[in-house]
Order: structure tokens, then sequence, then C-alpha cells
């Protein structure tokens, strides 16, 4: 072959190559969709009581900062994850489209409800069904998904540690906030919720 590269190492090639395009789409598709969400959906404080206490502030900061640090350690070190398996970036990719689809899943079942900053609204519900009925942030068991996928695709050590523990700690104390307004919003009905379900880990926490 004109390559030089025999047949298998040809499909092998192209096939990696489709990887890292369907990883790039679905990673730029996430980012677009976090920026929409951003722009359209917060809530104003004419339109309900804000709890947010810094968290989304927080949580952008942390999450842009741990993303830039993970991504450009991993381009400028070795691949030390595993001898760098390529399935690794197969795995990477796989997680990502499970992350989104769980995120996306649990901001569309909230509709009118999702707001970006921490408040509750006059008509808000309690919602306990679907994703919902598991854990009590689904939306936020997506982006750990996504951290650890974009980790994993990254082969690197240092690069999973930083993009799965501090965003982590971030959501943790975002998820604090967002749990003392619900508690003040449905009082014992959320109580008895957070009873008999996990935080963000379905069976573990």
């Amino acid at each position: 072959m004109a390559s030089g590269q025999s047949a298998p190492q040809l499909l092998r090639s192209r096939f990696l190559v489709i990887i890292q395009t369907v990883f790039a789409i679905l990673y730029w598709a996430w980012i677009a969709t976090e920026i929409l969400l951003q722009l359209v959906t917060p809530t104003l404080r004419r339109h309900g009581k804000l709890r947010d206490r810094g968290s989304l502030i927080v949580l952008l900061t942390v999450i842009f900062g741990s993303f830039w640090a993970a991504m450009e350690y991993g381009e400028t070190h070795a691949r030390n994850m595993l001898g760098a398996a390529p399935w690794l970036r197969i795995a990477g990719v796989a997680l990502l489209a499970a992350g989104l689809a769980v995120r996306w899943a649990a901001v569309f079942s909230l509709g009118a409800s999702f707001s970006t900053n921490v408040a509750i609204h006059a008509t808000q519900t309690l919602r306990t069904n679907g994703l919902f009925r598991w854990v009590r942030h689904p939306s936020y068991t997506g982006m750990l998904i996504i951290f650890t996928a974009v980790g994993i695709y990254e082969r690197n050590w240092v690069s999973l540690a930083i993009l799965v523990i501090f965003p982590t700690a971030a959501l943790l104390y975002r998820i604090h906030v967002e749990e003392l307004a619900l508690t003040e919003a449905f009082g014992s009905e959320y109580v008895e919720y957070r009873r008999r379900t996990r935080c963000i880990v379905p069976l573990i926490y």
C-alpha cells in the first residue's frame, strides 16, 4: 500500500480517527448545551427565591479550571493509564455518551423547574419519579460520568484525578446548597425523599 500500512493497521487507524471525531462531537455538544443552559435557564429574583450561595460561580470556576488543567496535562505528558491502551478511548467515548444521556434526560424531565442557579419557584413540585427515583441529583450524576469519561479518554492518571476530585468537591458543595433549599421548600416531604434515595450514585451514595 502507498501508505506503507497493512490492511489491519489502516483499518485500526481509520477506526481511531472515527473515535476521535465522535468524542469531539459529543464533547463540544456538551459544552454548547451547558452554555445554552446558562443563557436561558437562570431563575431571576422576581421569578423565584434564590438560594444559590455562590455555588454556581464555584462550580463553573472549578469545572473550567479542572478541564483546562487536566487536558493540558494529558496533552503534554505520557499516556500512563494501563499502557495507553487504545480501548480506553473507546471506553471514554461510551461513558461520555452515557453521561450526556443521563444529564440531558434529567434536565428535560425537570422542564421549567430546571435552573442553573439554585432557586425555588412558587409553583415548583418535588419530582421523585424516573431517574429521580434512584438518585436525588441525576443531572450531577451525568456530570460525574462526563468528568470520568474525559479523564479516561486522556489516558493519564493525573488528568483523571484532576477531573474527578476537584469538580466532585464543587458538586458536593452545590448539592449541599440545593438540599438546604429543597428542605426549606418541601419540608418533611423532602426529608422523607432523602431517607429513601441516594444522592448521586445509585445504591452507594
